[in-house]
């Protein structure tokens, strides 16, 4: 029954997998070692091999972004702002700067229009439907909206998105940013339109959703995570790397140890002076002959 539990767990055989590879791979070469350096110097050794090892692996992993990663970036709902539901909402959100003028008695659509150029005269860019960029927010605002109980699957589309924010610096050039590990906030909103309800009928392909160009659009106010992919990489580069050089600053201080122990002089050899006879001897031989 072990055994089968074993097999069918796959947590706990990926787990034995991971640790009878270890023991065979790095016991293997430890007992090798063994027979030809003695034990302690062979564990000394095999360590030292296995932390380098794993630095190096954390190297690799942080400067790629691959193997072992942390969460990836993400768009995440701004806290208390996350829907906003009209145009006004967007200037006390401070999304806007000042806020979009609508004139009074404004369709949806030309309301939709004044919110799109206010966002353009204040430095915001409309990412390109077809991007990468628009297809991310696209599916968190989606998700966002579903989740606020704002709309329901499938009564709504993202028709744009409006981006600001995210420059990456210090900067040498527009072209060389090695070193920009600090970035500005990175910003988007979503723009919502809501569908006119279609009617459905048994036996019919559903009809092609239309926007109600009578609803107020609604937005999605969202900022970037940048999430943390190689920082678990990172921290197994430093901390294997601290073990490495403190096993090898061990290995060193032996060595320097055992030459200078080697350098030392040999004792000179003293011959023992020999042993008095007692008066005890005598007695005995006389015991041992039986007088």
């Amino acid at each position: 029954m072990t055994l089968l539990a074993i097999g069918w767990e796959p947590e706990l055989r990926g787990l034995l997998t991971v640790v009878i590879g270890f023991v065979i791979l790095c016991g293997s070469v430890y007992m090798i070692m063994a027979t030809n350096i003695g034990s302690r110097l062979a564990f000394l050794v095999a360590a030292t091999a296995l932390a380098g090892w794993m630095m190096l692996m954390g190297a690799v992993w942080m400067i790629y972004g691959i193997g072992l990663r942390g969460p990836d970036p993400t768009w995440q709902p701004v806290a208390g702002s996350a829907v906003l539901q009209d145009v006004n909402a967007l200037g006390a959100a401070g999304v806007l700067d000042p806020n979009a003028v609508v004139p009074d008695g404004a369709t949806a659509a030309e309301s939709a229009d004044a919110v799109r150029e206010t966002f353009l005269d204040q430095g915001w860019v409309v990412l390109d439907n077809a991007s990468p960029a628009f297809g991310q927010a696209q599916a968190a605002a989606t998700e966002i909206l579903i989740e606020e109980e704002a709309f329901a699957a499938g009564q709504f589309e993202i028709v744009e998105v409006f981006d600001i924010g995210g420059e990456s610096y210090p900067k040498i050039n527009d072209t060389l940013d090695f070193l920009a590990f600090w970035h500005t906030p990175h910003y988007v909103v979503a723009e919502a339109a809501a569908f006119t309800p279609v009617r459905t009928e048994p036996g019919r392909a559903p009809a092609r959703p239309e926007i109600d160009e009578n609803r107020q659009r609604e937005y999605v106010y969202m900022i970037r995570d940048l999430g943390a992919r190689r920082q678990p990489p990172a921290v197994l580069m430093v901390g294997a790397g601290a073990v490495f050089f403190a096993l090898c600053y061990l290995l060193n201080r032996r060595d320097r140890n055992l030459k200078a122990n080697l350098e030392q002089p040999l004792p000179t050899a003293q011959a023992k002076e020999p042993i008095e006879a007692t008066t005890a001897e005598p007695e005995r031989e006389k015991v041992d002959a039986g007088v």
